[in-house]
């Protein structure tokens, strides 16, 4: 079966399942081993079953899991150099990285798959367009800002994992500090409803079939504000879907 699922999707930790031309990847490993065996327990797989860890960033929420799962498995973590330099100082483990170059593509057995640039306050933070015959699916998270280079690049999806992370009234009255508001709302931070919203626009809509909004702040969102704002902007027969933190999302069968 070919299929997509977030298992969790926040500032508490990410991690999603893409199963596609017979390769089962992790993208992202920002939950404990524990809860990734127990979620991906419910697609009847296993770590072992996996063929590659693919990392955006070196953030713990991306990379929490990987301590442990590099030293119960020996799977290749795919990402670029700057990333796996950020992931050794922070975790202090030396595992089995394979790199890429930010900005070229690159095959993974069938799978076409391009990582490139997006704006987030880390060493080298990169978006993916996975490519599969008619499957073009773009994983883009932690962005402050879209640039026309990442707007570029999400052209052409049928399936979207895309950030609609806060409202900025509700950052502005959260009780968080200054400095914590100041990155969630900047460049290098993430990306509001509306600016979710503005970068859609710019969508041919004809062309998506589902959009899951992505890495939704507890305290400074809210789901039912995201969907509304989301859905206003596109056609009726786009599928939107929320992306979890603390349970398993719906499924994507391709």
């Amino acid at each position: 079966m070919s299929f997509f699922c977030p298992l969790a999707s926040g500032s508490k930790g990410n991690a999603s399942i893409l199963s596609l031309a017979g390769k089962k990847i992790l993208i992202d490993a920002g939950i404990s081993v524990k809860q990734l065996e127990e979620k991906l327990a419910g697609f009847d797989l296993a770590l072992d079953q996996l063929d590659a860890i693919f990392i955006t960033h070196e953030h713990m929420d991306h990379i929490a899991g990987l301590k442990t799962l590099s030293n119960k498995y020996d799977l290749p973590i795919i990402c670029n150099s700057d990333t796996a330099k950020g992931i050794m100082d922070t975790l202090h483990i030396e595992t089995n990285f394979k790199l890429f170059t930010t900005n070229e593509a690159f095959d993974f057995f069938d799978l076409r798959v391009f990582p490139f640039t997006i704006l987030h306050d880390t060493l080298d933070p990169v978006a993916f367009k996975i490519s599969y015959k008619d499957i073009h699916l773009a994983i883009c998270t932690d962005l402050g800002f879209a640039t026309s280079f990442v707007i570029n690049q999400l052209h052409g999806c049928n399936y979207y994992y895309l950030e609609a992370n806060h409202e900025v009234s509700m950052v502005h009255a959260c009780s968080r500090p200054q400095v914590y508001k100041t990155r969630v709302l900047g460049r290098q931070g993430h990306l509001s409803n509306d600016q979710t919203c503005e970068l859609l626009k710019t969508f041919d809509h004809r062309q998506i079939k589902k959009i899951y909004l992505a890495h939704l702040s507890d305290e400074c969102n809210a789901k039912e504000a995201a969907l509304r704002k989301v859905t206003s902007v596109l056609t009726d027969f786009v599928d939107v879907d929320i992306a979890h933190q603390h349970k398993i999302s719906n499924p994507l069968i391709f």
